[in-house]
């Protein structure tokens, strides 16, 4: 894969997140609720963070027509209601780690989460181990 085209993984960057079980996730958060709808930087996908049983998860929730023709040219399926973020449980520091799919290359990545402030929040994805990360910051959405 291309660093070109990895640098495009808008989804792929965002990553990691985390919890035991949806009250042990809220009775461990400190500072700002990880919680809720996000959007990546350039404005084309949504991300709803949210307790999945034991886990915390995030779904598409609104994706703009090249995030979805873009999903359904990588891995043949529709962009909105595809779970991205699997996995995560909280870390060290208040990060978040999971796994990320990215539909567009129709690959896994591993990630981590910082919830900067209550509308802001730091995502990193990387590929073959560490050695190509891609840092974004995602916003919350009202």
């Amino acid at each position: 894969m291309s660093l070109s085209r990895l640098a495009r993984l808008g989804v792929a960057a965002f990553v990691a997140l985390a919890a035991t079980t949806p009250f042990q996730a809220q009775a461990q958060l400190q500072g700002p609720d990880i919680f809720g709808v996000w959007r990546n930087p350039k404005d084309s996908v949504h991300v709803e963070i949210k307790p999945c049983g034991p886990e915390v998860c995030g779904y598409v929730v609104w994706a703009n027509d090249e995030a979805r023709t873009d999903a359904r040219k990588g891995s043949g399926n529709e962009l909105l209601g595809q779970q991205l973020l699997r996995d995560f449980a909280r870390g060290d520091k208040g990060e978040w780690r999971g796994k990320v799919f990215a539909p567009d290359v129709n690959m896994t990545f591993s990630g981590r989460v910082l919830v900067l402030d209550a509308g802001r929040l730091r995502a990193k994805g990387c590929v073959l181990g560490n050695l190509l990360c891609k840092t974004q910051v995602w916003t919350r959405v009202a």
